[in-house]
């Protein structure tokens, strides 16, 4: 596999972008040797859904799209960003027992800690923010079938 590895979409911040978010990024991986029967894939799915769930609710009608960048250095490090033009970074919430929302960013930062990666928040040179993972990239070394169990 090449040194490093790209990919972009920008997408319309309404609600129908988030499946299709999930489905380039898991499509993506897909083609880059990372099965979506996985549970690293899983991990993924969720991630992708809780970052662009927030670039559409969070950012108030102010910003018009998001944009998913996928990065693979050196089949060793996997990087998913979501930018979009808000300039508020997303807050800790408390989670409150009747809260509904505001859990997102502990979801995610609880399964990038627990995929040994990491959760950053950056602005951006034009005033928003990217929010992004870095995973360690884990391909399995046998394809697994739809049941969840590795083929021998």
């Amino acid at each position: 596999m090449a040194d490093h590895l790209e990919a972009s979409v920008t997408l319309p911040s309404e609600p129908a972008s988030v499946s299709a978010a999930r489905t380039y990024v898991l499509s993506t991986l897909a083609e880059w040797g990372l099965p979506p029967t996985t549970d690293a894939a899983e991990t993924v799915r969720l991630i992708v859904s809780e970052l662009a769930t927030n670039a559409v609710q969070h950012t108030f009608g102010q910003s018009p799209t998001f944009t998913v960048d996928i990065e693979l250095d050196r089949d060793e490090q996997l990087r998913i960003g979501v930018t979009d033009s808000h300039p508020r970074f997303p807050k800790r919430l408390p989670a409150a027992v009747q809260q509904d929302n505001g859990r997102g960013m502990v979801i995610i930062r609880w399964l990038a800690a627990e995929s040994g990666g990491r959760l950053r928040v950056r602005p951006t040179r034009e005033g928003g923010k990217t929010v992004s993972i870095e995973l360690p990239w884990r391909v399995p070394a046998e394809p697994v079938t739809a049941a969840g169990q590795q083929e021998p």
